[in-house]
């Protein structure tokens, strides 16, 4: 009896047992093919296979082919499969899915053998690499269960039609260009070789590979910067599955196992590297660019996205010369402002700036802090109470960011009273820029001074008058006396002022009255020249400010950028011609496609013979002018030219110099003109600006391998030259011209 009951239950249970199981593979199969049919929620279509949406950096190339910078959300740069090191692939493999050559997205086998796998000590993880990559590319997990389910079984699919579209090499570059790295943004192994070894994909050792791959899982609780000792324990996990699967000998695991983590911990951030301001001023003029130009992905209707599409940027810069010129300027400005601060030691702003107060309010109605405090309804009076509080600060020094406390208003006092100062250096030739530094420290000071910012120009605008006067015949050697002048029909009467300490005596020559910056020979030579056709070539020379024709502009009256200014001079050095000064030479989309080629505009502002003997005379301006500390305090001997330009109560210093190969111009300042050095001596451009040029191309001539040589000169026009050079045989031509006029006349 109790055997006949025993059977009964068996077959009952079986049953029960069966029945479930069929409902269960029913529902599965059902549940299949609901996700199938889209019933929750839509799968990757086939576009969107082909054409995976992964957020992925647009890098900014050198013209010496490195990457200087990345604009992104995520920080992802692809990489192929032959880029990527086997030390990589086999970390990966071993770890996260040792079936992945043998299973076609699914593997069953891993699926139902999970528990096994983890009680044998070889643990791995539910899911294939194929479908951790479905995952990455089209969706987010979910924290609800049941979603999660759904969101499993959609993962299941999508990672069929992926090992469907693609090989098991595409789908491993593909996996290893989107995950998460951690740290500042990091995705992909790109990414990840340069922000924890300042690598490559190719060239990480089986230690580093291991190391990334075991971030994957947990890129948090993995960290190696904040949980070192876990990430090694992770790194010498994957050490051991690598042996285990016969990627690694024993011997050479305990070997990897034994060696420290190794890292060179380099995190990108759009305030680190080089060119940040660059490259600030790039993205604006990019995205400007794809707009203007209807530049639209391949559907005709979408339009590219800077930050996520992966575009790559091919600029003129080049990253030595650009390393070269950011070290210049942070070598002579921690000076120069150690000079400004010891100026204004124990003196009252309060008293020697009529308009501090106004500054001070001006710069504070433009600070986040009172912006944040007006959007939260608060009072002027709030404000200003708030102001005048000590608060935790952060500034910027020469020696290095401190944080300290400080009443935020005593912070815009500190930051109105820092130097600012802005490099631009480009190939007069091309028009290529080389080097551009649009401030002292970007994350501070965020505005730039290169192509945003204007100033008043000072005697740099000198040689645009002259450059008149050349281009009418009259030779460099044409004296005139140097004495006070009045020019009259321009409105009201001007006559310039000369300082008594700095003007030369008696009669001169145009090269003597431009070396030594005169101002009343050069506003004479202004009035023979007349205003209009000095504005005329001033504008032809790429200034696109406003410069009114009237006699004060040969004294720099008008403000100009750094951009314009250094391209105009570019002319003197380039036979005449104008080329406009480039940066940005092409973008491609992902693959490689030109999507921009730019084109510089190219104008003939001067004959060739004026150009020439421009720079004949700002070479004067460095072998016997206030350029001459190039030759007596730095030693450059080569053929140089340039000018000097100091603005009224030294507001602005700045220097321009000129050679064959490179033109670069340097201006240096305080945000308010109102605050500024007391002295010429101090303030001057030959004192602000000079130094910096002279630390620059120092730097660039010893480096032999950029190609900036010192022996080459400015090449005489091949036509040959109508007006002499020599002052010796203008003299004895000019007296020769007058006996015979002599005679004439009798």
């Amino acid at each position: 009896m109790i055997n006949k009951v025993s059977q009964q239950d068996i077959k009952r249970y079986n049953w029960y047992f069966w029945r479930f199981f069929i409902g269960c593979f029913a529902f599965f199969v059902i549940m299949i093919l609901l996700i199938a049919f889209q019933v929750f929620g839509p799968l990757p279509s086939f576009r969107e296979l082909e054409n995976p949406k992964s957020d992925q950096a647009s890098e900014i190339m050198s013209s010496d082919k490195q990457v200087i910078g990345k604009y992104y959300i995520k920080n992802r740069t692809s990489v192929t499969y032959k880029q990527i090191s086997p030390n990589i692939i086999n970390a990966l493999i071993a770890t996260e899915d040792t079936r992945f050559y043998q299973h076609s997205g699914i593997d069953f086998q891993r699926t139902f053998s999970i528990v096994l796998y983890n009680l044998v000590g070889k643990k791995q993880g539910g899911s294939t690499i194929t479908q951790q990559l479905a995952l990455n590319l089209f969706s987010e997990r979910s924290r609800n269960p049941f979603k999660r389910v759904i969101q499993k079984l959609q993962e299941w699919i999508t990672a069929v039609k992926i090992e469907r579209n693609y090989t098991k090499e595409e789908i491993l570059t593909l996996y290893l260009n989107t995950v998460d790295f951690g740290a500042y943004n990091t995705y992909g192994i790109s990414s990840a070789a340069r922000t924890y070894f300042n690598s490559t994909p190719d060239k990480l050792t089986p230690d580093q590979a291991a190391l990334l791959i075991g971030m994957i899982n947990g890129p948090g609780i993995y960290s190696p910067i904040n949980h070192p000792e876990n990430a090694k324990n992770r790194r010498n996990f994957v050490l051991r599955r690598m042996d285990e699967e016969g990627f690694l000998s024993a011997g050479q695991a305990e070997e990897y196992k034994a060696k420290p983590l190794g890292l060179t911990f380099s995190p990108i951030d759009h305030n680190d590297g080089i060119a940040t301001y660059f490259r600030a001023v790039l993205k604006k003029e990019i995205q400007k660019i794809l707009v203007d130009k209807s530049i639209f992905k391949p559907d005709g209707t979408t339009p590219y996205d800077l930050d996520r599409d992966g575009l790559k940027i091919y600029t003129t810069i080049d990253a030595t010369m650009q390393q070269y010129a950011e070290e210049a300027q942070k070598e002579y400005m921690r000076k120069l402002q150690a000079q400004f601060n010891a100026h204004w030691k124990g003196i009252s702003l309060w008293k020697s700036i009529p308009t501090f107060k106004s500054l001070l309010d001006k710069g504070m109605h433009r600070s986040d802090r009172y912006i944040a405090l007006k959007s939260q309804g608060a009072s002027d009076e709030e404000i200003r109470e708030d102001f005048n509080k000590p608060a935790k600060m952060n500034l910027f020094t020469w020696r290095g960011d401190i944080d300290t406390l400080m009443k935020p208003i005593d912070s815009i006092v500190y930051c109105k009273m820092m130097l600012r100062n802005a490099l631009m250096s480009m190939d007069p030739t091309t028009g290529y820029i080389k080097a551009w530094v649009g401030g002292t420290n970007f994350e501070h000071f965020k505005y730039d001074q290169v192509k945003m910012g204007t100033r008043q120009v000072g005697s740099t605008a000198k040689p645009f008058t002259y450059a008149v006067a050349i281009d009418d015949g009259i030779s460099p050697c044409q004296q005139v006396a140097n004495e006070p002048i009045t020019i009259t029909g321009y409105g009201a009467d001007w006559s310039p002022r000369s300082s008594p300490s700095e003007t030369v005596p008696g009669v001169i020559t145009l090269r003597t009255a431009l070396a030594r910056s005169q101002n009343w020979v050069t506003a004479y030579v202004m009035n023979e020249v007349k205003p209009q056709p000095v504005a005329d070539l001033i504008k032809k020379m790429g200034i696109t400010s406003n410069v009114p024709p009237y006699p004060s502009i040969c004294l720099g009256t008008f403000d100009a950028s750094v951009f314009d200014m250094t391209g105009a001079y570019s002319a003197f050095a380039n036979e005449g011609v104008w080329t406009e000064p480039t940066y940005l030479l092409r973008i491609e989309d992902k693959n490689g496609n030109v999507l921009y080629n730019n084109t510089p505009r190219v104008v003939q502002a001067m004959n060739a013979q004026t150009a020439y003997v421009m720079t004949y005379m700002l070479k004067g301006v460095i072998d016997e002018g206030t350029g001459w500390r190039l030759r007596g305090t730095y030693g450059l001997k080569n053929p140089i030219g340039g000018k000097t330009g100091t603005t009224n109560d030294n507001s602005d210093g700045w220097f321009i110099g000129i050679t064959p190969q490179l033109v670069t111009g340097i201006w240096t300042g305080c945000e308010d003109r109102d605050i500024h050095f007391r002295s010429t001596r101090l303030g001057e451009g030959a004192n602000t600006a000079l130094p910096i040029f002279a630390g620059y191309m120092k730097r660039v001539y010893a480096n032999q391998a950029l190609g900036i040589k010192k022996n080459v000169d400015f090449v005489p026009p091949k036509s040959g030259l109508s007006i002499t050079l020599d002052c010796g045989a203008y003299s004895q031509q000019q007296k020769g011209t007058n006996e015979v006029e002599k005679k004439l006349d009798f």
